[in-house]
């Protein structure tokens, strides 16, 4: 389920990034462009939470429930 997540997520981000390209190109609706890019920056570093390992090379949070 959570890997379904994180795909859509980068999804998002990929098409955030084009739509927001598009408009820059256009020239108008410069601020929604760059709230675009706001959006696809602030899911990437969520993205990267959720997979990157720990500091002590510890699993990522996805791997699963802590032991008991």
């Amino acid at each position: 389920m959570m890997a379904t997540a994180l795909s859509m997520m980068v999804l998002a981000i990929i098409a955030l990034v084009g739509g927001a390209l598009f408009l820059l190109r256009r020239g108008n609706a410069r601020k929604q462009a760059s709230l675009m890019l706001v959006l696809a920056a602030i899911l990437a570093v969520n993205v990267a939470i959720w997979t990157l390992p720990g500091g002590g090379g510890t699993a990522a949070p996805v791997s699963g429930p802590a032991p008991r």
